[in-house]
Parts: C-alpha cells; structure tokens; sequence
C-alpha cells in the first residue's frame, strides 16, 4: 500500500530561545524515548541519571518518555512514580511488545521536533547525547546514529559481540548496499518532521526497525550523521542474540528484495528538502539540468564502452549492420534503466514498461544514425577497415547522445510537479 508521504519541508535551525514558533507553548524541542520491557530493577537509575545529564546540560526544553512493551513486572509502577514526580518524564503504555513498535508509536504521536531513543541500560556515555543531535537541531542533518564501529569510539565488549556487529553490518554493506557504519547501537534521533515521513515506509516492528529506517533514509537520500561514542557492554542483557540475528537476516532479505523489486517507492521522498543546493535556480539554466547533464554523460559513457565491446564481440560472427543492430539494442536497454533512476530520479515500477517503450523509439533514432554511418563508410570504401568503421559509429553515436538526452528530457522522463504534502494528524499522546 502506498502512503502518500508529500514533500519534506527545508531543514531549518530550531530557534535558540526554546519550541519552536509552530509548537504548541511550551513544546519540548526533544523527546528521548526508552523502550523498556520487564525492567523494573534497572529503569528509575536510568530515568534519573538522564534526567539529570539533560536538565544539566541540555539548553532546550526536553522530554523523557518510557515507551512501556507490554511490560508484565512493576516496570508500569515504577514509571508512573517517575512521571509523577519529575515534570519532563512522561509515560506511554503499549500493549504490545516489540521495540519498533514502541518507537513508531511515540515517535508519531510526539509534539518534539527532535526525537531520539536509547537503551535502558545507558551503555552508551550521555555526553555523546548533545553531539547526537546538535546536527539536527541546526538543520544540518536528519537523522543521527551513534557509532561504537568509528574509528575513534571506545567500546568494551566480549569478543563474541565484537564479532557478530561487524559481521552484520558487513553483511548490510555487502547485501544492501549500506554506508552507515553501526546500525545496531541503540542510541539513535531523528527529526520530528522527517519521522512523520519515514516511519510509514519501514515494516519491522522489531529489533529490525533501527536498520530498516536507516537503509532506507539513506537509499531516499536524506543525510545520516554519525557520532562516535564511548560504549560499555552490559554483561546482564537480556537480548536474545541468536533469535535476533535470525530476524535480522530475514529483514535484509525482505528489504534488499523489495528494493531489487520496487516495492519501495522511494520516490516519494524525491527531492525532499527545499535547501538543496543543486535544485537551486540558475540563470539561464532550467532546474535540474546541470545534474541531469552530469548523470546522463556518466551513464553514457559506460553504456557507449559496453556498446563498442559488444558491437566487437558481435562483428566476429556476423556483419557490420546486424552487429550494430544487436549491440545498439541491449545497450539502449541498459542505458534506460540506468537513466530512469540514476539521472532522473524515477524508482519503482511506475510506467517502467511504457519508459522503456520510448527508449526503444529513441533507440530507433540513435540506429538510424549509426547505420546510416555506416552506409556511408561502405558507400566510400567498399572494404574499410575496423578502426575506420569504430571512428563513424563515434561520432554517430556522440549525435545521437545528444539527441537521446533531449528525447529523454522533454519526452520520456519529464519533470513533474511534487505533489502537495499531506498533513498527518499524530495520534493524541496517553495520559500520565
């Protein structure tokens, strides 16, 4: 199912003098969520030593929510003693378990533009908090992971575990294609507008969710920022790890394979901020068009390379109008598809048929070009050589780059108008 998502609005720096203007009176500029479950020992330590790090150097107004996961101990007791006495920590109870489903909830329903969660068991120093989601409060960036991989953190963890996180997130660099370095920390922030967004694409409602959100953040473009940090292991974690590799792995493959598809219509996040500066406008020059041009001549030249070497490969069995045929054919499939979603931004499966449809007819310009090239060598020479043959279809081909590029971009792939944001109601927050 489709959600209609809108366009992002422009990062923007929160204003320092506290909520901002948009907010309700008295708004928290961030609301850091712990999902807990069962964790009736180690949470009111944990409320209270961060509770005490924010109020004393945190200069924004915060929230502290307890995002409960069908908690069955004195965990609910426990938190509502807490939200009773300290004014900025509230209390959500769900009824469910699952720390994705925790997250999604509150992050959706919460008034703060800056979201951020971390583990009941503080592993993670507090003093990377402020570094965590400075970057969002200035606009900078729009989501923010803390990283116990970077080169500069200090971890002290079994090498059991040590093993397993670089072993996973080896296997999201190597299956889907991930730039991030630590997807499993559990001390990551997000900006409210951009959860608003985001958070309908990702399935997982489990342990899962960290890096379904950051996978496909990161494949719609928006920008992720790290931060290194000093990490404890907790020795008495009650995390099953075997289960939990398990369900990882079965989400890299309902992931990588709903992106192989196009089930993840990334689109819609297409050129989601307005503060983009290559969609800046430029005299002259019509929007997009310098990085049209950059994208187009990078696709052009490898397909061309894969051209020639096919029209070689062909032109030993076969003649010199048959082997352009074939060759110029398979590469202008390519170069298509390659088109559609790199130069033009167009992903999923949306009129994926009728695009290469028009391809084939610009394909059909671009042959009559280069065989009529062609013609002419054979026509001046009735046995030219190679190179003599190779040097025409160049300088056809170069033709009839140009001539593609144009079809491509009044034609194929026009530019369309985003379509206008939708507002998202965000569910009333639960009582204390």
């Amino acid at each position: 199912m489709r959600t209609p998502l809108g366009t992002l609005p422009a990062r923007r720096h929160l204003p320092v003098t506290g909520a901002a203007p948009d907010q309700a009176a008295g708004a928290p500029v961030l609301d850091v969520v712990i999902p807990v479950y069962n964790e009736e020992d180690d949470l009111e330590p944990c409320v209270r030593r961060l509770h005490a790090h924010l109020s004393g150097t945190f200069p924004y107004p915060f929230r502290i929510t307890v995002a409960d996961n069908a908690s069955t101990d004195l965990t609910p007791a426990v938190a509502r003693s807490l939200a009773a006495e300290l004014p900025e920590v509230d209390y959500f109870r769900l009824e469910q378990k699952g720390r994705g489903r925790a997250l999604r909830t509150v992050w959706t329903a919460s008034d703060a533009p800056v979201l951020a969660y971390m583990d009941v068991d503080l592993s993670t120093d507090l003093n990377a908090l402020l570094p965590l989601v400075a970057p969002l409060i200035s606009g900078h960036s729009d989501l923010a992971i803390g990283s116990r991989l970077a080169r500069s953190s200090r971890v002290v963890r079994g090498a059991k575990r040590e093993f397993i996180s670089r072993t996973y997130n080896l296997i999201l660099r190597g299956s889907l294609a991930a730039r991030f370095s630590d997807a499993q920390c559990g001390f990551k922030a997000i900006r409210g507008d951009v959860a608003q967004r985001l958070l309908p694409m990702v399935e997982d409602t489990g342990w899962f969710f960290d890096t379904e959100m950051l996978v496909v953040a990161e494949r719609a473009g928006l920008r992720i920022h790290e931060v290194p940090v000093d990490w404890v292991d907790d020795p008495d974690s009650s995390v099953d790890i075997v289960r939990t590799a398990t369900d990882d792995l079965r989400g890299v493959w309902r992931v990588g394979r709903a992106l192989a598809t196009g089930r993840l219509a990334l689109d819609r996040l297409r050129r989601p901020f307005g503060d983009d500066p290559r969609d800046r406008d430029l005299a002259d020059v019509p929007p997009g068009l310098a990085r049209q041009l950059v994208g187009f001549c990078v696709v052009g030249a490898l397909s061309t390379l894969v051209y020639l070497a096919l029209y070689v490969v062909f032109r030993l069995g076969m003649g010199a109008q048959p082997a352009n045929a074939l060759a110029l054919l398979l590469s202008a499939l390519g170069n298509t598809a390659a088109n559609r979603r790199l130069t033009f931004g167009v992903r999923g499966r949306d009129r994926a048929v009728r695009h290469q449809a028009q391809g084939l007819v610009v394909f059909a310009i671009g042959l009559a070009l280069t065989s009529g090239s062609l013609a002419a060598v054979h026509a001046a020479s009735p046995q030219p050589g190679h190179g003599t043959e190779l040097a025409a279809l160049i300088a056809a081909n170069l033709a009839a780059t140009v001539l593609r590029f144009l079809l491509f971009r009044a034609w194929v792939f026009p530019e369309r108008t985003p379509a206008a944001p939708h507002d998202t109601a965000p569910e009333p927050r639960s009582a204390r």
